[in-house]
């Protein structure tokens, strides 16, 4: 008995169906387990307010001992380079994102059941036990930063990053402000005790258990078939060669992370130290730079759809960094101008880290996707793992020679000046498809897209709908 002629379609159908249905579910699947995530990943970060309390309030360590603790997620991030390519050559990447990030979560159990024999009265003490333990813990988190990097891009189609990826950083935004906000009251409430820094490890733990366990049923699958295997190291570096672009930006990214970390990690010791912030209100600051950015990822979302990565990187670089000269003038009488200073930061920051990220997938060669995104991390990871410990040392130098509050000031204005010089490089990457930077610069100043920046996003469907296709003549 003949086959039906129309057998071959229907399974064909059927199949095309089911990787449909299969890539909503990875989607869902993906939004809900970085929602649940958002605790444990925040207070991994070296300048983050849970971490920033427990070595200033907790357990108070020095200004050098600080920088040296920011620069220690940027050695992981460069060891992992002598690491992941050797894990992703005999694991899919999937596999080793699981792992690692689970072998990261037992580093933060470890750390709970650690802080009641730390010493409190001991900072030397104290800061070779809290080093130790989270150069360990980074090592295991760099590694599962580059393989979820690698994962993602196998499996998300290009065609629906800018969309997902816009709205899915946007919700996971609104989890931030849940975290710093409830994480901050307990700190404050409890007073910094080893209780309360316990409380906040293990209920972010507990999430992370549930984003482990969707990242793992994910019935994730390349949308493309692979490129052709390379077999030599030596390839795979010839590749790297012949990608210009890819390589100012990988000297861009150089740049900026010396001028984010050189004295990232102070900005919150600033403000529980300097102005006299409590953690519950660096919690309320800091989550209204996730309203800030949550409100205005739709506009960037779509600028960046429409021009490209570059030019909506440099724009929303210039709007970010030109506030940042304002810490240079904040102090306990005028501290309130944070609130509104966080806000603005969170909203035109916003288009500069999605951009980023989106920009890294475009010009990551696919012939060597694997190191090149581990050399990306590891040339920048380099720079801005010495950046914190020469701001430490220059943050404890200049505090001798003027008061403490006056050599804030001072190390402030490094990270703008530095970060807007950086731009030019920007400008010299080429990017497929990408618009002229003055073609950005002009969709801005609609007032109408502006307003969607702003967060009044039900503008912004005013901006990027094409008008030739209202009035039926089609696309220009």
């Amino acid at each position: 008995m003949q086959p039906a002629p129309d057998s071959g379609v229907s399974r064909g159908r059927a199949l095309a169906l089911r990787r449909k249905a299969d890539l909503k579910l990875c989607l869902r699947y993906c939004t809900s387990e970085g929602i649940v995530a958002i605790p444990i990943v925040t207070m991994a970060l070296s300048g983050s307010m849970a971490l920033s309390a427990l070595v200033t309030k907790a357990f108070p360590l020095t200004p050098a001992a600080i920088g040296v603790l920011g620069s220690l997620p940027f050695v992981g991030n460069f060891l992992q380079i002598f690491v992941s390519p050797f894990l992703m050559r005999r694991r899919p990447p999937k596999v080793v994102t699981v792992t690692a990030a689970s072998l990261h979560l037992a580093s933060w159990v470890a750390l709970g059941f650690l802080l009641p024999f730390i010493p409190r009265d001991s900072p030397a003490e104290a800061a070779l036990w809290i080093l130790g333990w989270y150069f360990v813990s980074s090592c295991f988190g760099a590694v599962a930063g580059v393989s979820w990097s690698t994962w993602i891009e196998q499996w998300v189609p290009a065609r629906l990053r800018g969309k997902f990826f816009g709205g899915r950083n946007r919700i996971l935004q609104w989890s931030t402000v849940v975290f710093l906000v409830t994480s901050g009251w307990v700190l404050s409430r409890w007073e910094y005790s080893v209780r309360a820094f316990q409380a906040v490890i293990f209920a972010s733990a507990f999430l992370r258990v549930f984003s482990l366990r969707w990242q793992a049923i994910s019935p994730t699958r390349p949308h493309r078939p692979p490129p052709p295997p390379r077999e030599t190291l030596g390839e795979q570096v010839d590749v790297l060669v012949k990608a210009r672009s890819f390589l100012v930006f990988v000297v861009f990214g150089a740049v900026w992370s010396f001028a984010a970390n050189c004295f990232g990690p102070f900005y919150t010791v600033f403000m529980l130290e300097r102005i006299g912030f409590s953690a519950f209100d660096v919690g309320i600051v800091t989550a209204l730079s996730q309203v800030g950015g949550a409100l205005s990822l739709p506009a960037w979302g779509h600028l960046l759809d429409r021009h490209g990565s570059k030019p909506v990187m440099v724009f929303s670089l210039i709007l970010w960094q030109a506030s940042m000269f304002l810490w240079c003038f904040v102090n306990p009488a005028n501290r309130v101008m944070l609130y509104a200073l966080w806000t603005w930061i969170g909203a035109t920051s916003a288009g500069f880290v999605l951009g980023q990220f989106m920009i890294g997938l475009r010009l990551i060669p696919l012939d060597a996707k694997t190191l090149a995104i581990g050399v990306n991390l590891a040339a920048s990871s380099l720079v801005a793992a010495v950046a914190p410990i020469l701001g430490g040392w220059a943050l404890s130098l200049s505090q001798g020679w003027t008061d403490p509050l006056t050599a804030y000031h001072a190390c402030f204005a490094v990270q703008p000046v530095v970060a807007l010089a950086g731009a030019f490089l920007l400008l010299r990457v080429r990017e497929p498809a990408a618009s002229p930077f003055s073609r950005v610069v002009g969709a801005m100043r609609n007032i109408r897209t502006l307003g969607g920046v702003l967060g009044l996003s039900f503008l912004v469907n005013h901006v990027f709908t094409d008008e030739s296709r209202r009035d039926g003549r089609g696309p220009r």
